[in-house]
């Protein structure tokens, strides 16, 4: 493996910024920048951002200079470049166009979620998340659209992000309640809607729940993936709690990776099954080993 870095050129809060990136592994890539007491805020994805005050020091700790455009094709060519699309800023447009089509006349409280979905310090819980909940909705209820009810709380269920287990969800289902009511959706819809978002603070729809498991699978499909995502998602989990020590971090997540081994079914309609449970398992188990 070998660590680069582009020159200093990119300009952001009031100063130039560098990429650093690995040829190979993402986990020699986080290595290197611990060892060089770069923070895990400053991993966005694919690369660490670092300022050009630490462009000579990182130099002499090994990264290997090279132009912008050099370092972009190492990264492609490394499979480990996260396209634009799963790039949170970017999504702002697909996102919104999504949100009309759902809440049609309400592109106020769309822009107001995407700003929430957006806030900094959300590395996982972003509007890359959001999109990947919604494509998993479509394609789990290919050729019909998803209900607009469960669409609505995908779009709520991690509006509201503290890092508090459970509080998070209970805050974003009150949130749905205020704004949906407001909006004037009805009465009817905007308690659904709450009760799907209540639902994913511990994915354990009742039997017969079609619309609680359709979200709870949604929201889980990103156990499911490759290798190489699976390990985005966990760096991504990690920078969230990045103010929680690696010891409690490490004893909290062994829980919540323990009590997804232990959901019966993990995944609940027969779709999802198919598309994600044997991968899921493995990358779990891995995990917890």
């Amino acid at each position: 493996m070998v660590v680069y870095l582009d020159p200093p050129m990119w300009p952001a809060h009031g100063t130039v910024f560098s990429h650093l990136i690995s040829d190979d592994s993402l986990e020699e890539l986080h290595a290197f920048a611990a060892a060089a007491q770069i923070p895990e805020r400053a991993f966005d994805g694919d690369h660490y951002d670092v300022p050009e005050r630490r462009y000579k020091d990182l130099v002499a700790a090994g990264a290997v200079p090279v132009e912008a455009s050099v370092l972009v094709r190492k990264l492609i060519a490394s499979g480990l470049r996260i396209p634009a699309r799963g790039r949170s800023k970017s999504l702002t447009v697909p996102l919104m166009a999504r949100w009309n089509q759902t809440f049609p006349g309400h592109k106020a409280l769309g822009r107001e979620l995407l700003e929430r979905w957006g806030e900094d310090g959300r590395s996982y819980h972003s509007r890359t998340h959001l999109l990947a909940v919604l494509e998993a909705l479509d394609l789990l209820t290919e050729p019909a659209l998803p209900a607009r009810r469960v669409t609505l709380a995908a779009w709520f269920h991690d509006a509201v992000y503290e890092g508090v287990a459970g509080q998070d969800e209970e805050d974003s289902a009150r949130l749905a309640e205020e704004k949906l009511s407001a909006a004037g959706l009805p009465a009817e819809d905007v308690a659904e809607v709450a009760r799907l978002v209540r639902l994913t603070a511990k994915h354990n729809p009742e039997p017969h729940d079609a619309a609680g498991a359709l979200l709870c699978d949604a929201d889980l499909s990103v156990l499911g993936g490759e290798p190489d995502e699976y390990a985005r998602y966990l760096a991504a989990v990690r920078q969230d709690y990045a103010h929680v020590s690696d010891d409690d971090f490490a004893k909290g997540r062994a829980a919540v990776v323990r009590h997804l081994l232990a959901l019966d079914p993990l995944f609940h309609g027969e779709r999802a099954k198919e598309l994600w449970l044997d991968a899921a398992r493995r990358n779990l188990a891995a995990e917890l080993e």
